[in-house]
């Protein structure tokens, strides 16, 4: 027989049952806030390749007697030749040249000047009793010329010569019938009257011998070999040159000055040796009446993202946090981190009055003073403040993102410190290959920023200062 309550009854016991249920504890809620996005705006490589744009600093000084000898070198045996008596107006005249000893080069008033030893045989047409008889001679003498010298954007060398005089050593005679005519005023008429040509012909020879490419290219891969500064931390000095420039030429004394200057980005890597191959052209040159001495080099520091998450869970994991007089509570469970654009995103999981995984948001930043990739600006992500609106707010209010605001930093000081010793070491006086030394110092240590990569955060720090290269022998 079923019994019923009165209804009086009824409501009494629904409300005893509806206050002991508000009393008991009520489980956790389940967070589920949508994770932002992973995007990056850069590369590794990008960063890299793009930044720290410097000008190594090549002051260069040439001795004459270099000079002389690449020029004595390049410009042997037959330098000239008419083989035809009926050209120049039918001239009656033939010659060749020879090149007869050492080529002497001196400097004045920004123009170099050439005397050239000369051995000619010349057929020339002599009129004897109103016949022309061809009679050969040969001779020698010494040329002068003046020549402005200049480097063309393809590097080829440009001269332009103008005939300053000459000198007798052998003066030219014919025999006829017996006796040696001097036929010197016929011949000083035919060299006056060749000089154009010859001094077009020595410009065209300078500029087909002379090669400065090939010394010049050996210097700018040797630049671009990357060079060992720390076996231990496996880090290289990079340098990607872009430009070359070079100041007009000066002269001084027996000796030729310039200052020649390659622009381009330089950096430190760590890991393997990186792979350059070796160019086999050089950029144009470019004439520019100051070259600066500026130079910087980029620190790279670099925190993959499992190893920032691995020293911000050693921190934070098991850390538990309280809020409103100890009311709520949560403990962090898991640290993950990872990049959008320039802001790096924290996934925080979370144990306790509310339960789940909740997303912050920061930009990172160099720390000069701390020596640590640190953030600031750290705040929760829109959508995990819109849920923790509805169900948490408590934790919106608490200190929990400023704690881990602090929490959050890497340190990566040592090893910057330790690069910029062994930069500064590396600096002095070293001999990078035969006849190239090398010389600097480091000025200043100054900050760039911190990239956001899709493997790792990495740390940009310029040092400042100044590299000088020696060339010899050029």
């Amino acid at each position: 027989m079923t019994r019923f309550l009165p209804p009086a009854l009824c409501c009494l016991f629904l409300c005893i049952g509806v206050f002991f249920t508000s009393c008991q504890p009520t489980k956790s809620s389940r967070l589920s806030p949508k994770a932002p996005k992973e995007a990056y705006n850069t590369t590794r490589m990008e960063v890299r390749n793009d930044r720290f744009l410097s000008t190594v600093h090549i002051p260069v000084s040439i001795a004459m007697a270099d000079i002389e000898r690449q020029i004595n070198a390049q410009v042997t045996g037959l330098i000239y030749e008419d083989n035809s008596l009926d050209d120049n107006n039918k001239d009656q005249f033939m010659t060749k040249v020879w090149k007869r000893g050492t080529i002497i080069v001196n400097a004045e008033d920004s123009l170099f000047h050439f005397t050239v030893p000369l051995r000619i045989w010349a057929k020339a047409g002599v009129s004897v009793l109103g016949f022309t008889q061809y009679k050969e001679t040969e001779f020698d003498i010494d040329l002068r010329f003046k020549t402005k010298f200049d480097l063309d954007q393809d590097w080829s060398v440009n001269t332009q010569t103008q005939a300053d005089g000459y000198g007798w050593v052998r003066r030219p005679t014919v025999s006829v019938v017996g006796f040696n005519v001097p036929i010197t005023n016929l011949v000083s008429r035919m060299i006056d009257k060749n000089l154009g040509t010859i001094t077009k012909t020595l410009d065209q020879q300078i500029r087909r011998n002379v090669d400065l490419r090939t010394p010049v290219l050996k210097v700018w891969n040797t630049l671009r070999d990357p060079y060992l500064l720390s076996e231990q931390y496996r880090t290289y000095l990079q340098v990607v040159p872009k430009r070359i420039l070079i100041t007009p030429l000066r002269f001084e004394g027996r000796t030729v000055r310039a200052t020649i200057g390659i622009e381009g980005f330089t950096l430190t890597t760590t890991g393997a040796k990186p792979a350059v191959i070796p160019v086999i052209s050089l950029p144009d040159l470019t004439v520019v009446t100051r070259v600066k001495d500026d130079f910087q080099i980029g620190l790279l520091s670099e925190v993959s993202y499992p190893e920032a998450a691995k020293l911000a869970a050693e921190e934070l994991v098991g850390k538990n946090f309280k809020f409103s007089d100890d009311r709520y509570n949560v403990t962090v469970m898991s640290i993950d981190l990872y990049g959008q654009n320039e802001t790096l995103i924290i996934k925080a999981g979370l144990k306790g009055t509310i339960t789940g995984d909740i997303y912050l948001r920061g930009r990172p930043y160099y720390d000069a003073q701390s020596q640590t990739i640190s953030l600031k600006d750290l705040t929760y992500d829109l959508d995990t403040r819109n849920v923790l609106q509805r169900s948490a707010s408590w934790l919106l209010q608490g200190t929990f993102a400023r704690t881990l605001e602090k929490q959050l930093t890497f340190p990566v000081g040592s090893y910057i410190t330790d690069m910029q010793k062994l930069i500064q070491e590396r600096l002095k006086n070293n001999q990078v290959v035969k006849g190239v030394t090398m010389n600097g110092r480091i000025d200043e240590i100054r900050p760039d920023q911190v990239y956001l990569t899709p493997t790792a955060l990495l740390a940009v720090v310029n040092a400042r200062g100044r590299i000088d290269v020696k060339v010899e022998g050029l």
